[in-house]
């Protein structure tokens, strides 16, 4: 059991949080009256007490709600804790969705002591059963289901789909296919070609999203603007040559162009990478290669299934 600290809120994104003695929590949207609150996946912000006394002790001097954080929680070391973890504040149930974030614009603390402790140490959830909650309640840790839901996300990559001179039919057919075979697609993101906003897409959805699988579409090819593959690999811990190479098999009994492929996949941390084609045609054929094996490959990354 751990236990809830303070409650933070603040009525303006960009400005800092204060304490309050009690928040209504709104089911798939927040605190009542947070800016921050709506329909996405960070709708409420979790900070482990420990974190916030361990930075005081540097000479800081922080109020609650300084790093974005809504509630101070004691008793749990949130940034170990995978996503789908659950939380029980009375009535009220929270599910993990992201560890940490990217900080683009640095805060007032950052900028004040050259650090920020909320990026790596705070955590984000959001409201599946609504409620009031109050400092002093105690909080159930609720283990990720083992058999909750793969999660996947979806990049596509190409200029012209991202300058909109055409649409992106292969992400949302990734999407349909995914979500037919059970995955809960979490993310879904429309990139130019090129590798530094693919990479670091790559990494904060692996690292921060901790999503199963990512499958890209686009930049495979023999173009010089080509690089997904380079990109993926430069990202990875390890490589899974099986995937590309089963994928390249099958599509060459149907065209012999299947050898001109770059695709590959990779595992970082927890997460899988794929790449598929840019070509919907090519991107269904693949699916259907490798999906009904891929299933497997992710329980051994999860830890449910033995390898």
């Amino acid at each position: 059991m751990g236990k809830l600290i303070a409650i933070c809120r603040s009525d303006a994104k960009g400005t800092q949080k204060y304490e309050i003695g009690e928040a209504v929590l709104i089911p798939e949207h927040g605190i009542e009256g947070d800016a921050h609150a709506g329909k996405w996946h960070r709708q409420v912000s979790l900070l482990g007490l420990e974190s916030i006394q361990a930075f005081r002790e540097k000479g800081a001097q922080v109020e609650f709600g300084a790093f974005g954080e809504n509630l101070i929680v004691e008793g749990f070391d949130l940034k170990s804790l995978p996503v789908g973890t659950r939380f029980r504040i009375g009535d009220v149930l929270l599910e993990l969705t992201q560890i940490g974030k990217e900080c683009h614009d640095h805060c007032a603390i950052y900028k004040a002591v050259g650090d920020c402790i909320m990026p790596r140490e705070g955590v984000f959830t959001r409201v599946l059963t609504g409620g009031v909650i109050r400092p002093g309640q105690e909080i159930e840790l609720i283990e990720a289901a083992p058999d909750r839901p793969f999660t996947a996300a979806v990049i596509t990559l190409s200029d012209r789909a991202f300058r909109k001179e055409r649409e992106d039919r292969s992400g949302p057919l990734i999407r349909e296919i995914l979500e037919q075979e059970g995955y809960d697609v979490v993310e879904m993101i429309l990139l130019p070609d090129g590798r530094p906003a693919l990479q670091r897409e790559l990494m904060r959805l692996a690292d921060q999203r901790q999503a199963s699988v990512i499958f890209t579409t686009g930049g495979t090819g023999f173009s010089e603007r080509d690089v997904t593959p380079e990109a993926t690999a430069a990202v990875c811990d390890r490589m899974a040559p099986g995937i590309a190479e089963a994928m390249r098999a099958e599509s060459l009994k149907i065209t012999k162009h299947a050898m001109l492929s770059r695709q590959t996949a990779g595992i970082r941390k927890k997460t899988l990478i794929v790449n598929l084609p840019g070509s919907p045609k090519a991107c269904r054929e693949d699916l259907e290669i490798i999906l009904p094996a891929l299933r497997h490959g992710l329980g051994i990354l999860r830890g449910t299934d033995d390898n």
